[in-house]
């Protein structure tokens, strides 16, 4: 299997494991982490990305985790050639972590009555439906992600390249700077694989009372990170960061 294939598919995997198991525990009923709130979720979004980022690398990939990433990068340097393996091997780590987080919370989903709740630990869904609104929010997020995540290892900033390990770090604290300022309105999906892939194991997961998956709104989180990330990789090619 080649190495970029299939680091990308082990750090999405690990990165929705630990991003929508956080989202889990702070939600669903009789679990020890129940109603942790927000700070709890972002932080733990945090440590998914670092988590994932490392596997990723390890196994081999450029630990984009992310199809927007994945093409805002190609954008911006004219590479193209991992964006379709890439894209493949992330929507199906997407999809594998979200079994696992359905597995490992299997106890907690009957004694749990909310729809929306269970929903929120597979994918996003806005706090207030307003589509544009909903669309700018996910662009705006994934713009900075992408922006910043560049600015961090550009030349500008790190001449001699990040030390060993850095990277992961302070990506994980992006992620959680743009969930605890940007993540109100939509819950932040940044990422049409973290998004996309969930939903879909949500529709076809047996749970009871789990209600629909919104598939009206799945466009946002979708189209909402490809468009930041287009714009952002045209600034970073055109700025050469």
């Amino acid at each position: 299997m080649h190495s970029g294939f299939l680091g990308e598919l082990v750090g999405t995997s690990v990165l929705i494991l630990l991003g929508n198991g956080v989202v889990a525990c702070v939600t669903l009923k009789e679990s020890y982490g129940q109603s942790g709130g927000w700070i709890v979720i972002t932080a733990g979004w945090c440590f998914a990305v670092m988590a994932g980022v490392f596997a990723a690398l390890a196994f081999g990939s450029h630990a984009y985790l992310n199809p927007a990433v994945t093409v805002g990068v190609a954008i911006a340097t004219g590479r193209w050639h991992d964006v379709p393996a890439y894209i493949a091997a992330q929507f199906l780590g997407a999809m594998l972590g979200a079994m696992l987080v359905w597995l490992h919370y299997l106890p907690h989903w009957g004694v749990t009555p909310d729809a929306a709740g269970k929903r929120a630990c597979f994918c996003t869904s806005p706090a207030i439906r307003r589509l544009p609104a909903n669309l700018l929010s996910e662009i705006i997020g994934t713009f900075v992600l992408v922006l910043v995540a560049a600015a961090l290892a550009s030349n500008r900033v790190a001449p001699g390249g990040l030390s060993p390990g850095v990277g992961p770090l302070l990506v994980g604290f992006l992620v959680w700077a743009i969930g605890l300022s940007l993540g109100g309105p939509t819950g932040y999906a940044i990422n049409p694989a973290r998004d996309l892939g969930p939903r879909v194991v949500h529709a076809l997961v047996p749970l009871a009372g789990k209600g629909g998956s919104e598939w009206g709104y799945a466009v946002v989180p979708v189209l909402g990170p490809m468009i930041g990330a287009a714009v952002a990789g045209l600034l970073i090619r055109a700025a050469a960061i």
